[in-house]
């Protein structure tokens, strides 16, 4: 049987629940995931650069990852949400080259698709990664 990426990492409980409840910001940083926590007075001074290796939060810049055994809060914040690993995993396959299996085409197949889209609210003709993950829209090269 094969482990759930939680298992592999084995955060400590206290680490899980502070992954769950405080409020983090990711954004995708050259292949990496920054998470920013958002629940201090400062969040600019609490963000920290996760290397993703694999599908895998494997590194964190903070100071309690290279301090204590086990992952820290960032990293468990990652593997808990599966969707943001998926993203990043894919842009490094596009930085690295990868190759899609696919052709995807970049017009929405029917008039249903768009209902539930939310490329409309996103700027400078960004799409949303609903459309991307679903094959509606392909990202542009």
């Amino acid at each position: 049987m094969t482990q759930s990426l939680l298992e592999r990492l084995s955060p400590t409980n206290r680490v899980l629940k502070r992954a769950q409840y405080e409020a983090f910001a990711f954004s995708l940083y050259d292949g990496d995931v920054l998470v920013r926590n958002e629940s201090h007075l400062r969040p600019a001074d609490h963000e920290y650069r996760v290397t993703i290796v694999d599908g895998i939060p494997t590194t964190c810049e903070c100071p309690a990852d290279k301090r204590f055994d086990g992952p820290c809060k960032h990293r468990t914040a990652l593997a808990i949400r599966p969707t943001i690993l998926d993203v990043a995993t894919q842009m490094q396959l596009v930085a690295d080259g990868g190759v899609t299996t696919e052709k995807i085409s970049t017009e929405p197949r029917d008039n249903t698709d768009i209902q539930e889209c939310d490329c409309q609210y996103l700027n400078d003709n960004f799409l949303c990664w609903e459309c991307v993950k679903t094959g509606r829209r392909e990202l542009p090269e």
